[in-house]
């Protein structure tokens, strides 16, 4: 952004209405920007005692994945912005540290890195696709909304897993073929000769 419009006189003010494409690196790890999409930055710039007071939001639109049920999921943020940029050599720059406040380099002001890291901060380490979604079974992976509610499955007991195997039945004890001598909940029965 070129300053030499604006000028340096306090109370001087421009108006920025721009889009600019999005460069690759605008995500997190199931959420982000798509490279090339549009920003649109609404802007104001007023020259202050210190710098150049920038002011206003940007609106990208977000694509990823539910961090429960791994859908696909879209959504537009709208983010609010106000940063001071300091003149090289204002009380500011005196009175802050290094990496506390933004610099102007000459006649150009860089909004790149204040856009890129408003976007990247708000976007949400775990995006869900509705608020109550269910996620995923944890047996058989299906998306839980998508299943009735009375979906289950049938938990074997890892101890009686090898038992249940000798004998042909299943966790619950029924039996998986036909009944053999020594299955539970059975009396054996005798041959008469």
């Amino acid at each position: 952004m070129d300053l030499r419009e604006l000028g340096r006189r306090a109370g001087s003010m421009q108006e920025l209405d721009r889009t600019a494409p999005a460069p690759e690196d605008w995500r997190v790890e199931l959420i982000g920007v798509p490279a090339g999409a549009d920003v649109h930055l609404r802007l104001r710039l007023e020259s202050v005692m210190e710098g150049v007071l920038v002011s206003g939001d940007i609106g990208v639109p977000v694509t990823g994945s539910c961090a429960r049920c791994l859908e696909p999921v879209e959504d537009t943020l709208s983010l609010a912005i106000q940063e001071l940029y300091a003149y090289e050599g204002s009380t500011t720059e005196a009175t802050s540290e290094e990496d506390e406040v933004r610099r102007i380099e000459g006649d150009h002001l860089d909004l790149g890195s204040l856009a890129r890291d408003t976007v990247v901060l708000a976007l949400p380490l775990a995006p869900v696709c509705t608020d109550d979604c269910a996620g995923l079974c944890v047996d058989c992976g299906q998306r839980l909304d998508d299943l009735p509610a009375d979906h289950a499955h049938e938990v074997v007991d890892a101890r009686w897993a090898a038992l249940a195997a000798k004998f042909g039945t299943d966790a619950s004890g029924a039996d998986a073929s036909t009944s053999s001598p020594g299955t539970p909940g059975e009396r054996p029965t005798t041959e008469e000769n």
